[in-house]
């Protein structure tokens, strides 16, 4: 496809994805510091920001129900109608929040509605991944899926900037007092105006050419869910790909940017007489820290291109396990009295983890799966490690465990280590490399090729006539028996014999000489595009 059709798509499916990441995330960075006091007052510090923290779990959980549910609609009836429902729901449920009542105003109610609309936007959020990673991933090329997808996985850390810029440029503007009580709510309501702007961009998208053609060649699935989560071999993949690949990746992403935002507002919570930053600066330290890795979510999908997935994704979980440890010794004795900069670059380098694991892990599931079940079979995982292993239970637990022993090591062995050193384990046996797949051959014009007939230019028409008789098409004209020089097709005998040529003339005084040609490869909406663009009624398939 052209290449600033395949820009669009990268814009359109990135710029949904980051507003809806910016949705889900505005409510953890002030879930710990103001949700907690407004929605969940307690008389216990830790149980406040462990209820905030529950509310922040809730929509990570019910993610893969979304996953499902939105999975096996993108699997019926299109990925471009899926998700554009699903960034509705989102926008809707995070300007809803920005409206709600708080504790003290109507009781226990507050908190009721606050986590019903957090089941919504994860819900809305189970959904928006897959449809986002495969919409980009089925139209890249093969050797460059990496490489594209790589750019909507710089979406989460993007939309997590622009969450932290929003949020502190408000509390910088209204100040602290007026912020905590009602200013909160302006990067809520926000939602409204970004999501407005995904969906013009979106509505511009058309359906991807591989589900377009599966729908051409009748090989849609009937029953998405079902297929992919009953047959064994479908439920086998899943499984496979969840422990393998997905798990680590998610405790990665959530320890190295959450649960660090955790201890370096509240290292008090782990760490005895300790005293955390103020939570300006804390955002501060990892929004400069995600977006500067940002860049490399691009470079680690690029570099899966070369070198393949399973590489790049081994060394982020490697990494992140066997260096967690010394990492926050490090920052817990930098803290008082802070050093912002030693900080911040290790912050950088957890991140970068991040990147390794996530930039390749789009382009990996796309290929991983078959192209009936992909939105179904690529969501449920996904959203299954990084809605409960990851967002879900890696800041609950890790947070629980070390606020409970005061023990920064039993913190991270809870979780964070334990984790990437399994998913490590089962992607190094079990887990293929699939950066050599190609994900066209299931919806190639090759399962809808006649085979050739050829003669060469010499041959007589009247041999030609016989062989169309027997077999309905066109005759291809060729030298050595390999590369067309020519075709004859039913309309040009029909014009010859109308004009008195002879039946014993030769097949080259008829032939069109002009050959279309498309490798056994090529989608079939690509094969109809050529077709219908240059008047063709047959085209030679090579």
């Amino acid at each position: 496809m052209a290449r600033g059709q395949l820009a669009t798509v990268v814009v359109a499916s990135s710029v949904g994805l980051l507003l809806e990441w910016y949705d889900f995330y505005i409510y953890g960075i002030l879930a710990t510091t103001v949700l907690n006091k407004l929605f969940f007052p307690t008389g216990d510090p830790l149980a406040s920001v462990l209820l905030a923290i529950a509310g922040w779990a809730v929509g990570f959980v019910v993610r893969p129900f979304g996953a499902a549910f939105f999975g096996r609609l993108g699997d019926l009836i299109g990925r471009k109608y899926t998700f554009l429902l699903t960034l509705f729901i989102m926008g809707f449920s995070t300007f809803a929040i920005g409206l709600l009542p708080t504790y003290d105003q109507v009781g226990v109610l507050a908190p009721v509605l606050l986590f019903l609309l957090r089941v919504l936007q994860g819900l809305a959020l189970g959904g928006e991944y897959g449809g986002a990673a495969i919409f980009v991933a089925e139209y890249a090329p093969d050797d460059k899926r990496g490489f594209y997808t790589g750019f909507i996985q710089t979406t989460a850390s993007v939309g997590y900037v622009l969450a932290v810029v929003v949020a502190t440029a408000t509390e910088l503007w209204l100040g602290k007092a007026a912020f905590e009580q009602w200013g909160w709510r302006i990067p809520f309501l926000l939602a409204g105006v970004l999501f407005l702007i995904g969906l013009i961009i979106r509505l511009k998208l058309e359906e991807t050419p591989v589900f377009s053609a599966m729908k051409l060649l009748g090989k849609a699935s009937r029953r998405p869910l079902r297929e992919a989560l009953a047959e064994r071999r479908n439920l086998t993949l899943i499984l496979l790909a969840l422990l393998g690949a997905v798990v680590g990746q998610a405790v990665v992403w959530y320890s190295s940017q959450f649960l660090t935002l955790v201890f370096l507002q509240r290292a008090d919570l782990f760490i005895q007489g300790a005293k955390g930053l103020d939570r300006l600066t804390a955002n501060t330290i990892l929004g400069i820290a995600i977006a500067a890795a940002a860049p490399f979510f691009i470079l680690f999908g690029w570099l899966s291109d070369k070198i393949g997935r399973k590489p790049v994704m081994l060394a982020g979980n490697l990494l992140a396990a066997f260096t967690y440890y010394p990492i926050f010794m490090i920052m817990a004795q930098s803290l008082n009295p802070p050093n912002v900069p030693l900080l911040t670059l290790l912050t950088f380098v957890m991140v970068l983890y991040v990147t390794m694991v996530y930039g390749p892990i789009a382009a990996f599931l796309v290929e991983y799966f078959p192209a009936k079940i992909r939105y179904t079979a690529l969501s449920v995982p996904y959203h299954i490690g990084n809605g409960i292993f990851g967002g879900g239970l890696t800041p609950l637990v890790a947070t629980a465990v070390g606020g409970a022993y005061k023990n920064v090591l039993l913190m991270l062995l809870s979780w964070p280590i334990l984790w990437p050193l399994i998913t490590a384990a089962i992607m190094l046996k079990w887990i293929p490399e699939t950066s050599k797949r190609s994900i066209w051959e299931e919806v190639s014009i090759s399962s809808l090729v006649k085979p050739p007939q050829i003669v060469p230019p010499s041959a007589p028409i009247r041999d030609v006539v016989k062989m169309m008789a027997g077999n309905e098409g066109y005759v291809i004209v060729s030298d050595d028996g390999r590369k067309p020089v020519g075709v004859v097709s039913e309309r040009d005998v029909v014009r010859a014999l109308a004009s008195g040529v002879s039946l014993d003339a030769p097949v080259s005084s008829i032939m069109v000489t002009r050959v279309l040609t498309v490798p056994d490869k090529a989608p079939l909406t690509t094969v109809q595009r050529v077709m219908a663009e240059n008047g063709l009624r047959h085209i030679v398939v090579v």
